[in-house]
């Protein structure tokens, strides 16, 4: 390849790298979608409890499936809710 398209093409790689969203915690910046993972799981054994209260889990048919799934829902929520630009 000439080196004038690898030139651009690194360029358009790079070109989203510009703002990287990151969170100030304990002295270091953390990238955001570290945060969003930590309240998921979070989220996730908290939608666990709610469920055990209810009688819920014992009707699940994967659980494990399904609480990864709650996580994952409640982690994108967040970085929508509060990252999104």
């Amino acid at each position: 390849m000439p080196r004038i398209v690898m030139l651009w093409l690194v360029t358009v790689m790079l070109a989203g790298c510009a703002n990287a969203p990151s969170v100030y915690a304990f002295g270091s910046y953390f990238p955001s979608w570290l945060l969003c993972a930590f309240i998921g799981i979070i989220g996730a054994v908290v939608v666990r409890v709610v469920f055990i209260r209810l009688q819920l889990d014992d009707a699940l048919p994967l659980r494990l499936l399904v609480y990864i799934c709650v996580a994952l829902i409640i982690a994108i929520a967040t970085s929508l809710a509060f990252f999104s630009t």
